[in-house]
């Protein structure tokens, strides 16, 4: 008889904790859907391109192009996630060390010059879509306008910007 079968035994404590999301505006869920569909769909093509490329010799020039595509989209949305669970990847020591104080001064200034860099990464990529427009570039497999893949990226970009301000107007509000 298995060990979680025995009605005396009292249940088994999950090995993680389970994750509370912090307090935000627009529910995280938005990125984490987005972030699912999109890995379903990146397996999905994936999928049917090996198996075409198995039976038939062949494979599908556009599943690259899209592959890339959709694997910036899921870094963006869910990098955005991760940074507000504080989950992405930081050196423990040195932002969860230390006294209170301390530890808000490194998260101020760490929230600001992330923010800074995905402001900064908003207006260069905006840059760079509407130079894409403005000339006409063309993918190289599909022959679609590039700017419909690189429009993403500034409008991402934004809204982790928008995440972040939230956080860092969060830790300011917050009592020292």
């Amino acid at each position: 008889m298995s060990a979680t079968s025995q009605p005396n035994e009292e249940p088994i404590e999950p090995i993680l904790p389970e994750v509370t999301d912090p307090p935000v505006k627009v529910p995280l869920k938005i990125e984490d859907w987005i972030s699912v569909l999109v890995l379903a769909v990146l397996a999905l093509i994936t999928f049917t391109n090996v198996l075409v490329r198995y039976m038939t010799d062949q494979s599908f020039a556009w599943t690259e192009e899209i592959s890339v595509f959709l694997l910036i989209v899921l870094t963006m949305t869910a990098g955005s996630t991760a940074f507000v669970r504080k989950q992405h990847i930081r050196i423990e020591l040195f932002a969860d060390g230390g006294s209170a104080a301390r530890r808000r001064k490194l998260a101020l200034v760490s929230y600001s010059l992330v923010l800074a860099f995905f402001v900064l990464l908003t207006i260069l990529s905006a840059r760079m879509a509407l130079d894409e427009y403005t000339w006409g570039d063309t993918s190289p497999a599909i022959g679609v306008p590039t700017w419909w893949y690189s429009i993403w990226m500034p409008i991402l970009s934004f809204a982790i910007s928008l995440r972040i301000a939230g956080m860092l107007r969060r830790l300011l509000r917050a009592p020292a």
